[in-house]
């Protein structure tokens, strides 16, 4: 008979996450540990990680762009790539002063916002900005809600542009999109934390993975200021067509890459 995990030490508790297939298994076992408040805790939460179940579901948060990001079971997990779009739409901020152009804070919203990590970053890094968030999963508004209440702005919950008020449109500075964009037919092939953890509805982006990109495109200038931009993360292989897709729909757009970060997103401005 195994012994339990909390009879075990971190050697052993990180080799033992190790065989269950687990790449970063040093440092989950020392997050493990650092979460579990009695052995019995960390023995429950140990067995969940060594069955599969993704480790920031387990522990309640996510690391990213130096937050944590609450998250809960069935949510999506913010991803270490998606730092990249943050970095892009946090330099076009900057550059532009970081207001609404007549005084007053610049107003974001972040698209298919999951747990709101990308918002939450931005408002960390730039204090003056009116972040608003948008998805249409009630789990994830939830822990949007939560990981955006100390700052500026409000939450919705509904399909893309659907649930914001009237009030908004043509406001937003930046918008940014973290859409799906796996092609339905590549979702078998994704990690099972993913595949089985998270909703289709965060991952399933259509025949090519880009049909919710090409919805947001479709809409997305008429709740930009002029000049503002439209930011969606895509990948080597979708840019392209991505930057074809924000074209089409009066972006001058291009594509940019992080080799560090291995994250691709691709930039459109609105002209007038």
């Amino acid at each position: 008979m195994t012994a339990p995990f909390q009879d075990l030490t971190t050697a052993e508790l990180t080799a033992r996450l190790r065989a269950a297939g687990c790449v970063y298994a040093e440092e989950e076992a020392a997050i493990l540990l650092g979460a579990a408040g009695t052995a019995q805790e960390l023995d429950d939460m140990a067995a969940r990680r060594v069955k599969g179940f993704p480790l920031e579901h387990i522990v309640g948060w996510a690391a990213f762009h130096s937050l944590r990001i609450k998250v809960a079971p069935g949510v999506f997990v913010p991803r270490l790539r998606t730092e990249f779009l943050v970095r892009e739409a946090a330099a076009i901020l900057r550059r532009e002063g970081g207001t609404a152009g007549g005084g007053g804070n610049a107003v974001v919203l972040d698209l298919c916002c999951g747990s709101g990590a990308i918002g939450a970053a931005l408002a960390a890094e730039l204090p003056r900005l009116e972040i608003h968030a948008a998805d249409i999963d009630p789990a994830a508004v939830a822990c949007a809600a939560a990981n955006l209440a100390l700052f500026t702005g409000a939450v919705h919950c509904g399909d893309l542009f659907e649930p914001l008020p009237a009030a908004l449109r043509g406001r937003f500075r930046i918008i940014t999109a973290n859409a799906p964009y796996v092609p339905t037919q590549d979702i078998a092939f994704m990690p099972q934390e993913a595949r089985l953890f998270e909703p289709d509805a965060a991952l399933d982006g259509g025949a090519d993975g880009l049909d919710i990109q090409r919805r947001i495109a479709g809409q997305a200038r008429e709740w930009l200021r002029p000049g503002g931009h439209l930011i969606v993360e895509s990948s080597p292989a979708q840019a392209a067509e991505s930057v074809r897709i924000l074209e089409r729909n009066g972006f001058r757009a291009a594509s940019v890459h992080s080799e560090q970060l291995d994250g691709t997103a691709v930039i459109g401005r609105r002209g007038g």
